[in-house]
C-alpha cells in the first residue's frame, strides 16, 4: 500500500481491525443503501451545476438517482420505496436553493476546481495523502476556499460540527491542497456545506470549520501514528465499536 485516504484513516481511528478487514482484506459486506444513492446522486449534480450553469440540475438529479439505485438493485438491494420517493422530492427541493446559497455567502467567485485529485506525500516513509476536493472556489480577495457536500437529514448537532475526526477530512484537505499548488495555508479557507433533506428552513447551510496551524499540527501527528500502527500491521480490535460494526458476529470478526 503506497497510498491512504481520510476515509482510511477514519476507520482505521474506529477500529484497527476493521480497517484490516476493509483495506487489507479488501472485504466489503455493506454495497449502499436509499441514503447513500442519494448522496452519490446529489454530489454528482452539485459538482456539474457549479460547471454548468445551463444544467437542467433537477433532471440531471432525478436521472442520477435512477442510476445509482439500479446499481443497487442488481446487487440485490430490497429499497424503501416510500423513502426513495420522499428523497427524490427533497433532492427537487433542495437543488434551486444551493447556488443562491453559494451567491449570497461567497459573493463574487469563480470556480477553481470540482473532484480535485490530491496525492500527495506524507512525509512518512513512502505513503501518499489520496483525496478529492468536491469543490474550490476563488474570490477576489485572493482566497481559496475548500469545500466538501454532506447531505443529511435534519442537519447536524454541535457534538458533529465538532467533532475531531469529521473536521479532519478539511485538516487535511486544507494541509496537502496547500502543498499541491504551493499557497499559504493562510489563503485558505473551509467549509463543509450541509444540504438538509428534512429541514423546514435553510436547507442549505454552509459550516465554516477554522483549520488552524495547531489543528493541523494535531492532525499531521494522528495521520503519522495511523501510519505507523497501519505499516507496523497492529491489528487491534476496538470493541467499544462492535455494536455498529457491519462485521459482527461474521466469520470475519469472530
Amino acid at each position: 500500500m503506497t497510498h491512504v485516504s481520510y476515509s482510511e484513516i477514519k476507520n482505521w481511528s474506529v477500529c484497527p481491525f476493521y480497517h484490516k478487514l476493509t483495506y487489507i482484506d479488501k472485504l466489503k459486506l455493506f454495497k449502499g443503501n436509499e441514503h447513500t444513492a442519494f448522496g452519490n446522486a446529489m454530489h454528482d449534480t452539485c459538482e456539474n451545476m457549479v460547471l454548468n450553469e445551463k444544467l437542467k440540475s433537477s433532471q440531471y438529479f432525478v436521472e442520477k438517482y435512477k442510476e445509482v439505485l439500479k446499481k443497487l438493485s442488481d446487487d440485490k438491494y430490497d429499497f424503501d420505496k416510500k423513502l426513495v420517493l420522499e428523497m427524490k422530492e427533497q433532492g427537487l427541493n433542495l437543488l434551486p436553493q444551493i447556488k443562491p446559497a453559494l451567491n449570497k455567502y461567497f459573493n463574487n467567485y469563480k470556480t477553481f476546481s470540482t473532484e480535485e485529485r490530491l496525492f500527495e506525500d506524507t512525509s512518512y516513509k513512502k505513503y501518499k495523502f489520496k483525496g478529492y476536493v468536491d469543490l474550490v472556489l476563488k474570490t477576489e480577495d485572493g482566497k481559496y476556499h475548500v469545500i466538501d457536500w454532506k447531505t443529511c437529514s435534519w442537519g447536524w448537532n454541535q457534538w458533529k460540527k465538532n467533532d475531531k475526526m469529521v473536521t479532519y477530512q478539511l485538516t487535511y484537505y486544507k494541509h496537502f491542497f496547500a502543498k499541491k499548488h504551493n499557497v499559504d495555508p493562510k489563503d485558505i479557507e473551509t467549509y463543509f456545506i450541509l444540504l438538509k433533506r428534512t429541514a423546514k428552513k435553510d436547507n442549505v447551510e454552509i459550516l465554516r470549520v477554522p483549520c488552524g496551524k495547531k489543528k493541523t499540527e494535531n492532525a499531521l501527528n494522528f495521520l503519522k501514528k495511523a501510519l505507523y500502527n497501519i505499516s507496523s500491521k497492529n491489528y487491534i480490535k476496538n470493541r467499544l465499536s462492535c455494536n455498529f460494526c457491519e462485521f459482527k458476529k461474521t466469520k470475519h470478526c469472530p
